[in-house]
This record gives C-alpha cells, structure tokens and sequence, in this order.
C-alpha cells in the first residue's frame, strides 16, 4: 500500500468521522410569523454551532398541538425541540415528560424573563420550557375607519362600544368587514378568544365544585354576543377563521377590527406585510364593567422532550432562540418592530423598541393585568387565563370549541351549542373524578 492510499485513506476517515459527529436536531414548531422568521436566520446559529442540523417540522397550531402531545405521551421520540404553550408545560413538567432547562448558558439572564411569563413555565423553582414570545390579547382597530364614521376608540373599551362601532364600520359592498374574531374549533383557537371574553362577562368554565357551567346566563350572554356581532359585522366563512387567517384578512384591509394576540401586533404595523400599517390603532381588551377584561396570557416556547439523546445539542438551540443576542439579530436583520415580543423586561426598557413599537406599553400592560389565579369574576378551582390548566381540558376544550364553531356557521343554536357544551364536559369530568 502506498504512502498516498495511507494518507487518502485517514482523510476519508476523518470525513466521516466529523460527518458522524454532526447531529441533527429535529424541531417542531407552529407556522406563526415569528417561527418562520427564527428559521430564515438560523445560518447564524449555524455558523456558531457548525456540527448541529437542524430539521424543521412546521404545522398549523392545532396540528402542531396533536402531534406533539401524541408523540411526547406515546415516548414517539420524533423531535428534539417541541414548541409548546404556557398550557402544557407546567402539565408536561409534572408528568417528567420535560427536561429542566439547567444548562443555557451563563449569559442566558433567566433573571430578565418578564415575571407574569416565566412563571407559567416553572415548577418546582425549575425552568421547563424557555419562551420564545409572550402575548396578551387587544383590539387592534383602522383609524381611518374610526376617523370616518367619527368614532374615537377608547384607551379601555367596553364589549357595547365595540359592537356599535363594529356594525358602523362594517361596509360589505366593499368587503370590508366591522370586526374579525376567531372561530376555527380548538381549544387555543376560537376557544383561547371565547374563554377570555367569558371571563370578562362574568362567565366560568367551572364552579368551585367543578361543575360546569355552560347552562348559566353569563355564557348564554357571551355566546349569543358573539354569534350576533359575528353575523352583523363579521367576514363570510368566519368558522373556519383562526389566529393566521384573520391576520391575512386584517393586513389586506377587510377589518375593521380584531381582537386577537397581542404579538399580532407588530405584523400588522409592518408595511412590508401590511397594505395597513399606517392606519393602525391599538387598544385594551374590551369589558363588560365587571372587573375583568376580555384579554389572555400566554407563551409559545421552546422545551427539550425527557428520553431526548440530543439533550446539550438542544440546549444550545433553545438558549440561542430565546437569548437577548436573537433579540438583537432579529432587531439588525428585521428591525426593531419585528422583536419577538412579551418575554424579555430589557425589551420594554430599549429605547430603540419602544420608538419602534408604539403597541410595547400596552402589551406589557395586557400581559401583567392578566391574572392566571383570578381569571374570572366568580371564584373557580382552576389556574388559567383563557385555558383550564388540567390534563383534560384539550380534549373537553376541542370539544366544546367544535359546537361553538358550529353556531358560528348556523348549523345548530345558541342554546343547542351550550347544552351540547354541557353534556359532553360534565360526561368527561364525571368519568376523570373531578365531580362525584
């Protein structure tokens, strides 16, 4: 054997050898703006991190949810990273379905994440998911519709007031339509929006007893509310409207108002996104003068499923896309309008972001005014905003969004919906023990 076949032969080696030693980090995530964002500059984590792949599996939200619960419950193992919600993670940290997030570095600043966020995300004094945005939810509003129909928006809407201004902005001959609001069927879909607005109307998922309580006049309120307005003053198809889809109907002019996310946002405000942006105002949730607003909490965030064998090359990930640096990427890359919003209390001191983002002050307020002990008027034995934070409520909540879904559209009745709601809840909380 030659010295040349040697030497050919310990460079293939070595190839292979550092070709093996890459590892691939398979992550799931939602189609939202600011996850498609994360991807297009991830050659910056490259660069950084050259021996980690990273492989994308990017689902709708409902989707998203279904996938990874069967996967991480089932032990499936198929991903490295899960996107998940303020809802699942103290959940999933309890059943030892997560990793604590112990290792992201010494510059991480865990100290920095905004208190009402980083809560939801721990148990037991651990960090189990870092977030990768936070939100609260708002009105956002055209003030040149506003300004033409000579209304003002207030600082703090009631429900009425948006109703009438809704009915009086709407124009349908020009497709352009008074309100937008959710109503795709899943429990952090129509009902994340329906929930929050109950609370604010005095309605609750449950008594202390646990017993549920859509048979009560506050929900036959909230409900009939909404299926009115919708019907008066809401785009055609709204049923199958989520979070993504009355964006797109917002941005290209056909809304007059949506009450939605409050990281929503800064894409609206975006004119290279925005056929809008210029005319855009924002405001607080809407109440009905009981003491709570209309608004949510919540996180979309980055946890390392338990069992993982990739755990230190996920650590980097994670710590990468919700560290101040990918703050300041984005900021350089997109500018500061486009930071991912609602979990850095550095953020909200940027001047730089405040000037960027005239919605930063009242998104700081909507997510610290959201009270996940107190959510509603009435005392309740659950935690949780716009979502009840048992194991249960995804199936009960899908379950309960599906018959609202449907009288949205007409196929069955207010009354129909609620007592179909009842039904079906109080089966499934019978049979989980929680009413004896």
């Amino acid at each position: 054997m030659t010295l040349r076949t040697l030497l050919l032969g310990a460079c293939s080696a070595l190839a292979f050898a550092g070709m093996a030693s890459a590892e691939t980090l398979t992550i799931a995530t939602v189609n939202n703006g600011d996850m498609i964002r994360m991807q297009k500059l991830t050659d910056d984590f490259k660069k950084k991190n050259p021996d980690i792949d990273l492989e994308w599996v990017t689902l709708e939200e409902n989707v998203l949810r279904q996938k990874v619960t069967t996967d991480i419950a089932t032990k499936g193992g198929q991903y490295d990273v899960l996107t998940i919600g303020t809802y699942e993670v103290p959940i999933w940290a309890k059943q030892g379905w997560l990793l604590p997030l112990d290792n992201l570095g010494k510059d991480y600043d865990a100290d920095d994440l905004l208190p009402a966020i980083r809560s939801g995300l721990t148990a037991d004094g651990k960090l189990y998911a870092a977030p990768f945005y936070g939100e609260s939810s708002m009105v956002m509003y055209r003030k040149d519709l506003f300004d033409a129909a000579g209304l003002k928006m207030p600082d703090a809407p009631t429900w009425d007031f948006i109703a009438d201004a809704a009915k009086k902005i709407t124009n349908k001959d020009k497709e352009i339509y008074g309100i937008c609001l959710r109503g795709k069927a899943g429990w952090g879909e129509n009902m994340a929006f329906l929930t929050a607005m109950s609370n604010s109307f005095g309605a609750r998922w449950f008594d202390e007893q646990w017993k549920p309580q859509f048979d009560q006049a506050e929900w036959k309120d909230t409900l009939n509310f909404y299926v009115n307005l919708m019907k008066e003053a809401g785009p055609p198809g709204a049923s199958s409207n989520g979070f993504n889809e009355n964006l797109a109907l917002f941005q290209t002019g056909k809304c007059g108002m949506w009450i939605d996310a409050t990281v929503a946002a800064s894409f609206v405000s975006n004119p290279k996104e925005s056929t809008v942006a210029d005319k855009v105002g924002f405001a607080l949730a809407p109440d009905k003068g009981l003491g709570k607003r209309g608004n949510w909490l919540w996180a979309w965030n980055l946890a390392i499923p338990a069992g993982s064998q990739k755990v230190e090359a996920a650590e980097k990930f994670v710590a990468w896309a919700t560290s101040k640096d990918y703050t300041n990427l984005v900021a350089e890359k997109e500018g500061w309008l486009n930071a991912p919003p609602g979990t850095r209390s550095s953020l909200y001191a940027n001047a730089d972001y405040q000037k960027a983002a005239p919605f930063a002050k009242m998104t700081l307020d909507s997510i610290n005014a959201a009270d996940p002990t107190k959510p509603t008027v009435k005392p309740v034995p659950y935690v949780g905003v716009q979502f009840v934070a048992i194991p249960e409520f995804q199936g009960i909540g899908t379950a309960v969004g599906q018959q609202f879904s449907a009288a949205l559209a007409g196929q069955v009745s207010v009354d129909q919906a609620l007592q179909s709601a009842q039904q079906l809840t109080t089966r499934e909380m019978t049979k989980a023990g929680y009413i004896k």
